[in-house]
C-alpha cells in the first residue's frame, strides 16, 4: 500500500453472529488496538460459516489493505472452517503444524486429544502461529492476513502476539467537543465551515437525546494526526459556536 499509515479491514466469521445469538465485540476490540498503533481500520465485513463467501471476502480484503483480522471459526467443530478457507484462499496446502501439534498434545491429557481437537493443529502451509495464553489453541499469521478466535477473551489475548509484527504509524488525535440544547440541523454550517477551513482534520457529529425525553445535543469529535492542528481546529470550533450563541464545552 502507498499510504502513509498502514490500513486494515476485519472479517468476522460465523451464523451466530449473523443470526442474532451472539453479539460481536471483537470490531471494537481492534479497531481500538488499531487506533493505538496508528493504523487505519477502514472496512469491516461480517460473513457466515460457507467457505466460499469467506474466501471471496478475504481474497477482496488481502488485496487491498495492509493487514486484515478474521475473527472466529477456528475452533474443533464441523463447522469451524475458516482455517480451510484461508488455505483455499491462498491456494496452498493445509497440514498438521507441528508446533501446533505439540501445544495442543500437552494441553490435552491421555484420550482428551481426540480427532475434532486435532482439527485445530491444521495450519496453512506457510503460516506461522499466534500464540493464545488463555486456551493454548494457536490462531495463525498468513502473509497480511491473521486469524484469530471468536471468542472474546481469547482474540484480545492474542493481540499481545500480533501487536509487535505490526508496521505502525502516526497515531491519530481524538478531541470531543459537547454541544447542548440543539440538533445537528442547528450546527450543520458551523461544522461544513470548519470542515472545508481544516481539510486534514476530520469533524465528526454524533446526535444524542430526543427533544421531549431529555437533553437534546450532538457530539463533535475533531481528528486528526497533527495534535496542535488538532487543538487549534477545536478551538476555532469552540469560537464559532459561541459566536452562533451556541452552548458548547470540550468533553
Amino acid at each position: 500500500m502507498t499510504d502513509a499509515s498502514p490500513t486494515a479491514a476485519v472479517l468476522i466469521i460465523g451464523d451466530e453472529v449473523l443470526s442474532g445469538r451472539t453479539q460481536d465485540t471483537n470490531l471494537n476490540t481492534i479497531a481500538r488496538f488499531l487506533t493505538a498503533l496508528g493504523i487505519d481500520l477502514l472496512e469491516a465485513r461480517t460473513v457466515g460459516d460457507r467457505k466460499a463467501q469467506i474466501v471471496d471476502n478475504l481474497n477482496a480484503l488481502r488485496g487491498n489493505h495492509d493487514y486484515v483480522f478474521t475473527t472466529g471459526g477456528i475452533g474443533p467443530t464441523h463447522d469451524d472452517i475458516t482455517a480451510d478457507a484461508v488455505a483455499t484462499a491462498f491456494g496452498v496446502a493445509l497440514p498438521e503444524h507441528p508446533d501446533a501439534l505439540a501445544i495442543l498434545e500437552r494441553r490435552y491429557g491421555p484420550g482428551e486429544f481426540n480427532a475434532a481437537r486435532r482439527r485445530m493443529a491444521r495450519i496453512p502451509e506457510g503460516g506461522s502461529l499466534i500464540s493464545n495464553p488463555v486456551t493454548d489453541a494457536p490462531g495463525f499469521q498468513i502473509g497480511n492476513v491473521f486469524v484469530m478466535a471468536g471468542v472474546p477473551k481469547i482474540m484480545t489475548a492474542m493481540l499481545e502476539d500480533v501487536a509487535p509484527r505490526l508496521r505502525t504509524g502516526a497515531v491519530v488525535h481524538s478531541r470531543t467537543v459537547r454541544v447542548s440544547g440543539v440538533g445537528e440541523g442547528a450546527i450543520a454550517d458551523i461544522l461544513t465551515a470548519a470542515a472545508q477551513a481544516s481539510r486534514e482534520i476530520s469533524f465528526g457529529s454524533y446526535p444524542f437525546g430526543h427533544g421531549s425525553d431529555g437533553e437534546i445535543g450532538t457530539n463533535l469529535v475533531v481528528r486528526g494526526r497533527d495534535e496542535a492542528a488538532v487543538e487549534a481546529a477545536v478551538e476555532a470550533l469552540l469560537g464559532e459556536l459561541a459566536a452562533a450563541g451556541i452552548t458548547a464545552a470540550r468533553v
